[in-house]
Protein backbone atom coordinates (compact mmCIF):
# COMPACT_ATOMS: atom_id res chain seq x y z
CA UNK A 1 0.00 0.00 0.00
CA UNK A 2 1.36 3.41 -0.95
CA UNK A 3 1.66 6.20 1.56
CA UNK A 4 -1.13 8.09 -0.24
CA UNK A 5 -3.55 5.12 -0.04
CA UNK A 6 -2.64 4.55 3.58
CA UNK A 7 -3.36 8.17 4.39
CA UNK A 8 -6.74 7.96 2.64
CA UNK A 9 -7.73 4.82 4.58
CA UNK A 10 -6.75 6.47 7.85
CA UNK A 11 -8.67 9.63 6.97
CA UNK A 12 -11.77 7.61 5.98
CA UNK A 13 -11.67 5.68 9.23
CA UNK A 14 -11.44 8.93 11.19
CA UNK A 15 -14.40 10.45 9.32
CA UNK A 16 -16.53 7.36 9.98
CA UNK A 17 -15.60 7.47 13.65
CA UNK A 18 -16.62 11.13 13.93
CA UNK A 19 -19.90 10.53 12.11
CA UNK A 20 -20.63 7.55 14.34
CA UNK A 21 -19.92 9.57 17.45
CA UNK A 22 -22.20 12.37 16.28
CA UNK A 23 -25.03 9.96 15.47
CA UNK A 24 -24.81 8.34 18.90
CA UNK A 25 -25.43 11.60 20.76
CA UNK A 26 -23.81 10.06 23.80
CA UNK A 27 -26.16 7.05 23.83
CA UNK A 28 -25.30 3.38 23.82
CA UNK A 29 -25.93 1.20 20.77
CA UNK A 30 -28.78 -0.49 22.60
CA UNK A 31 -30.38 2.87 23.37
CA UNK A 32 -30.13 3.95 19.76
CA UNK A 33 -31.68 0.66 18.63
CA UNK A 34 -34.52 1.16 21.09
CA UNK A 35 -35.10 4.68 19.80
CA UNK A 36 -35.21 3.44 16.19
CA UNK A 37 -37.80 0.82 17.02
CA UNK A 38 -39.73 3.25 19.21
CA UNK A 39 -40.12 0.58 21.89
CA UNK A 40 -40.00 1.03 25.64
CA UNK A 41 -39.98 -1.74 28.25
CA UNK A 42 -41.79 -1.18 31.55
CA UNK A 43 -40.76 -3.45 34.40
CA UNK A 44 -43.76 -3.90 36.69
CA UNK A 45 -44.16 -6.02 39.83
CA UNK A 46 -47.69 -7.36 40.32
CA UNK A 47 -49.67 -9.93 42.30
CA UNK A 48 -50.24 -13.00 40.16
CA UNK A 49 -54.05 -12.83 40.44
CA UNK A 50 -55.72 -10.73 39.17
CA UNK A 51 -53.12 -7.99 38.64
CA UNK A 52 -50.58 -9.86 36.51
CA UNK A 53 -53.39 -11.55 34.59
CA UNK A 54 -54.86 -8.15 33.71
CA UNK A 55 -51.43 -6.91 32.60
CA UNK A 56 -50.90 -10.00 30.47
CA UNK A 57 -54.32 -9.42 28.90
CA UNK A 58 -53.41 -5.89 27.78
CA UNK A 59 -49.77 -6.67 26.86
CA UNK A 60 -50.42 -7.43 23.14
CA UNK A 61 -52.30 -4.16 22.64
CA UNK A 62 -49.61 -2.20 24.47
CA UNK A 63 -46.87 -3.76 22.37
CA UNK A 64 -48.59 -2.39 19.27
CA UNK A 65 -48.23 1.01 20.94
CA UNK A 66 -44.50 0.47 21.39
CA UNK A 67 -44.60 -0.52 25.06
CA UNK A 68 -43.45 -3.94 26.25
CA UNK A 69 -44.30 -5.18 29.73
CA UNK A 70 -41.76 -7.06 31.85
CA UNK A 71 -44.01 -8.48 34.58
CA UNK A 72 -42.48 -9.69 37.85
CA UNK A 73 -44.64 -11.45 40.45
CA UNK A 74 -44.48 -9.70 43.81
CA UNK A 75 -44.03 -11.67 47.04
CA UNK A 76 -43.33 -8.85 49.49
CA UNK A 77 -45.25 -5.59 49.31
CA UNK A 78 -42.81 -3.47 51.29
CA UNK A 79 -39.84 -4.69 49.24
CA UNK A 80 -41.74 -4.13 45.99
CA UNK A 81 -42.49 -0.52 46.94
CA UNK A 82 -38.86 0.04 47.91
CA UNK A 83 -37.67 -1.37 44.58
CA UNK A 84 -40.06 0.96 42.79
CA UNK A 85 -38.68 3.92 44.73
CA UNK A 86 -35.12 2.77 43.95
CA UNK A 87 -35.93 2.63 40.20
CA UNK A 88 -35.40 -1.12 40.00
CA UNK A 89 -39.05 -1.20 38.93
CA UNK A 90 -40.94 1.30 36.80
CA UNK A 91 -44.24 0.67 38.55
CA UNK A 92 -46.11 -1.81 40.71
CA UNK A 93 -49.64 -3.15 40.70
CA UNK A 94 -50.76 -5.11 43.76
CA UNK A 95 -51.97 -2.79 46.53
CA UNK A 96 -54.77 -0.47 47.58
CA UNK A 97 -54.52 3.18 48.54
CA UNK A 98 -54.53 2.84 52.36
CA UNK A 99 -51.70 0.29 52.16
CA UNK A 100 -49.60 2.59 49.95
CA UNK A 101 -50.20 5.53 52.28
CA UNK A 102 -49.07 3.47 55.27
CA UNK A 103 -45.91 2.24 53.50
CA UNK A 104 -45.04 5.77 52.36
CA UNK A 105 -45.43 6.96 55.94
CA UNK A 106 -43.52 4.10 57.58
CA UNK A 107 -40.70 3.84 55.02
CA UNK A 108 -40.32 7.49 54.06
CA UNK A 109 -41.16 6.83 50.41
CA UNK A 110 -42.87 9.18 47.98
CA UNK A 111 -44.65 6.77 45.66
CA UNK A 112 -47.80 7.95 43.92
CA UNK A 113 -51.14 6.46 42.93
CA UNK A 114 -51.67 7.09 39.20
CA UNK A 115 -54.75 4.94 38.61
CA UNK A 116 -57.48 3.16 40.53
CA UNK A 117 -58.38 0.02 38.61
CA UNK A 118 -60.54 -2.37 40.58
CA UNK A 119 -61.88 -3.46 43.94
CA UNK A 120 -61.28 -6.91 45.40
CA UNK A 121 -63.86 -7.44 48.14
CA UNK A 122 -62.13 -8.71 51.30
CA UNK A 123 -63.52 -11.98 52.71
CA UNK A 124 -63.38 -14.49 55.56
CA UNK A 125 -62.76 -18.13 54.60
CA UNK A 126 -62.64 -21.45 56.40
CA UNK A 127 -61.97 -25.12 55.78
CA UNK A 128 -63.72 -26.12 59.02
CA UNK A 129 -67.05 -24.30 59.13
CA UNK A 130 -69.70 -23.48 56.53
CA UNK A 131 -71.15 -20.23 57.93
CA UNK A 132 -69.95 -17.40 60.13
CA UNK A 133 -72.58 -18.32 62.75
CA UNK A 134 -70.70 -21.60 63.35
CA UNK A 135 -67.63 -19.83 64.80
CA UNK A 136 -66.82 -21.57 68.05
CA UNK A 137 -66.11 -19.85 71.35
CA UNK A 138 -62.42 -18.96 71.54
CA UNK A 139 -61.83 -19.69 67.84
CA UNK A 140 -58.50 -18.68 66.35
CA UNK A 141 -58.84 -16.29 63.43
CA UNK A 142 -56.02 -15.46 61.03
CA UNK A 143 -55.92 -11.86 59.79
CA UNK A 144 -53.31 -9.87 57.79
CA UNK A 145 -50.53 -8.56 59.99
CA UNK A 146 -49.91 -5.27 58.19
CA UNK A 147 -51.72 -2.44 60.07
CA UNK A 148 -54.01 -1.39 57.23
CA UNK A 149 -55.42 -4.82 56.41
CA UNK A 150 -55.44 -5.77 60.11
CA UNK A 151 -57.82 -2.86 60.67
CA UNK A 152 -59.77 -3.78 57.55
CA UNK A 153 -60.29 -7.32 58.86
CA UNK A 154 -61.57 -6.09 62.22
CA UNK A 155 -63.99 -3.78 60.42
CA UNK A 156 -65.29 -6.72 58.39
CA UNK A 157 -66.00 -8.75 61.54
CA UNK A 158 -67.63 -5.71 63.11
CA UNK A 159 -69.85 -5.23 60.02
CA UNK A 160 -71.15 -8.77 60.58
CA UNK A 161 -71.82 -8.02 64.28
CA UNK A 162 -69.24 -10.60 65.37
CA UNK A 163 -67.33 -7.98 67.37
CA UNK A 164 -67.78 -4.32 68.23
CA UNK A 165 -65.14 -1.60 67.86
CA UNK A 166 -64.65 1.64 69.71
CA UNK A 167 -66.58 4.61 68.37
CA UNK A 168 -63.72 6.97 69.24
CA UNK A 169 -61.96 6.40 65.91
CA UNK A 170 -62.80 5.54 62.33
CA UNK A 171 -59.78 3.55 61.18
CA UNK A 172 -56.42 2.04 62.10
CA UNK A 173 -58.13 -0.36 64.47
CA UNK A 174 -56.08 -2.67 66.69
CA UNK A 175 -56.94 -5.43 69.14
CA UNK A 176 -57.20 -2.79 71.89
CA UNK A 177 -60.07 -1.14 69.99
CA UNK A 178 -62.33 -4.20 70.32
CA UNK A 179 -65.00 -3.29 72.88
CA UNK A 180 -67.13 -6.42 72.55
CA UNK A 181 -66.06 -9.96 71.65
CA UNK A 182 -68.72 -12.34 72.94
CA UNK A 183 -67.18 -15.38 71.24
CA UNK A 184 -63.74 -14.56 72.68
CA UNK A 185 -62.20 -14.81 69.25
CA UNK A 186 -58.39 -14.86 69.14
CA UNK A 187 -57.13 -12.79 66.22
CA UNK A 188 -53.72 -13.96 65.01
CA UNK A 189 -51.61 -11.70 62.75
CA UNK A 190 -50.31 -13.55 59.66
CA UNK A 191 -48.34 -12.43 56.60
CA UNK A 192 -50.83 -11.82 53.79
CA UNK A 193 -49.32 -14.28 51.27
CA UNK A 194 -49.55 -17.20 53.72
CA UNK A 195 -53.07 -16.57 55.03
CA UNK A 196 -54.48 -19.30 52.80
CA UNK A 197 -52.07 -21.83 54.30
CA UNK A 198 -53.09 -20.66 57.78
CA UNK A 199 -56.54 -22.18 57.22
CA UNK A 200 -55.12 -25.56 58.26
CA UNK A 201 -54.28 -24.17 61.70
CA UNK A 202 -57.12 -21.75 62.46
CA UNK A 203 -60.89 -21.90 62.29
CA UNK A 204 -61.12 -19.05 59.77
CA UNK A 205 -58.98 -16.38 58.13
CA UNK A 206 -59.66 -12.97 56.65
CA UNK A 207 -57.94 -13.07 53.26
CA UNK A 208 -57.34 -10.52 50.51
CA UNK A 209 -59.16 -11.57 47.36
CA UNK A 210 -56.03 -11.81 45.21
CA UNK A 211 -54.67 -14.50 47.55
CA UNK A 212 -58.06 -16.20 47.76
CA UNK A 213 -58.24 -16.37 43.96
CA UNK A 214 -54.73 -17.83 43.79
CA UNK A 215 -55.97 -20.63 46.08
CA UNK A 216 -58.93 -21.26 43.74
CA UNK A 217 -61.54 -19.92 46.15
CA UNK A 218 -64.62 -18.39 44.58
CA UNK A 219 -65.07 -15.35 46.85
CA UNK A 220 -68.76 -14.74 46.18
CA UNK A 221 -69.52 -18.42 46.86
CA UNK A 222 -66.92 -19.48 49.41
CA UNK A 223 -66.50 -16.46 51.70
CA UNK A 224 -68.30 -16.67 55.04
CA UNK A 225 -68.56 -12.87 54.99
CA UNK A 226 -67.35 -10.46 52.32
CA UNK A 227 -67.13 -6.71 51.76
CA UNK A 228 -69.64 -4.99 49.53
CA UNK A 229 -68.72 -3.36 46.22
CA UNK A 230 -68.56 0.03 47.97
CA UNK A 231 -65.26 -0.89 49.61
CA UNK A 232 -62.84 2.09 49.78
CA UNK A 233 -59.89 -0.24 49.16
CA UNK A 234 -59.45 0.38 45.44
CA UNK A 235 -56.44 -1.38 43.90
CA UNK A 236 -54.04 1.02 42.23
CA UNK A 237 -51.18 1.36 39.77
CA UNK A 238 -48.22 2.93 41.57
CA UNK A 239 -45.22 4.83 40.18
CA UNK A 240 -42.76 7.53 41.26
CA UNK A 241 -43.25 11.30 40.93
CA UNK A 242 -40.41 11.44 38.39
CA UNK A 243 -41.97 8.99 35.91
CA UNK A 244 -45.72 9.26 36.48
CA UNK A 245 -46.15 11.47 33.40
CA UNK A 246 -43.88 9.44 31.10
CA UNK A 247 -45.50 8.56 27.78
CA UNK A 248 -45.15 4.81 28.38
CA UNK A 249 -46.85 5.06 31.79
CA UNK A 250 -49.66 7.12 30.27
CA UNK A 251 -50.14 4.48 27.57
CA UNK A 252 -50.32 1.82 30.29
CA UNK A 253 -52.95 3.84 32.18
CA UNK A 254 -55.02 4.20 29.01
CA UNK A 255 -54.74 0.47 28.25
CA UNK A 256 -55.90 -0.46 31.76
CA UNK A 257 -59.08 1.61 31.53
CA UNK A 258 -60.65 0.45 28.28
CA UNK A 259 -64.06 -1.12 27.91
CA UNK A 260 -62.23 -4.25 26.79
CA UNK A 261 -60.52 -4.51 30.19
CA UNK A 262 -63.77 -3.81 32.04
CA UNK A 263 -65.45 -6.69 30.22
CA UNK A 264 -62.47 -8.97 30.86
CA UNK A 265 -62.62 -8.31 34.61
CA UNK A 266 -66.37 -8.87 34.81
CA UNK A 267 -66.28 -12.08 32.78
CA UNK A 268 -63.06 -13.55 34.16
CA UNK A 269 -63.68 -13.05 37.89
CA UNK A 270 -67.45 -13.30 38.11
CA UNK A 271 -67.89 -10.48 40.61
CA UNK A 272 -64.89 -11.33 42.79
CA UNK A 273 -63.07 -8.41 41.17
CA UNK A 274 -65.05 -5.25 40.40
CA UNK A 275 -63.91 -2.53 37.95
CA UNK A 276 -63.42 0.86 39.59
CA UNK A 277 -63.15 2.99 36.46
Amino acid sequence: MTKTKGLLVTLLAFVLFVLGACSNNGKTAAENQTDKKGEVTLKISASSTPHAEILEFIAPDLEKEGVKLDIVITSDGIQTNQQTADKQLDANFFQHTPYLEQVNKDSGLDLVNVLGTHIEPFGVYSKKIKSIEELSDGAKIGIPKDPVNFSRALLLFASANIIELTEDKSGDYTIEDITKNEKNLEFIPVDGPVLVRSLDDVEASAINTNYALEANFKPLEDALIIEGNDSPYVNILVTRPDNKDDEAIQKLIKALTTEKVREFILEEYDGAVVPAF
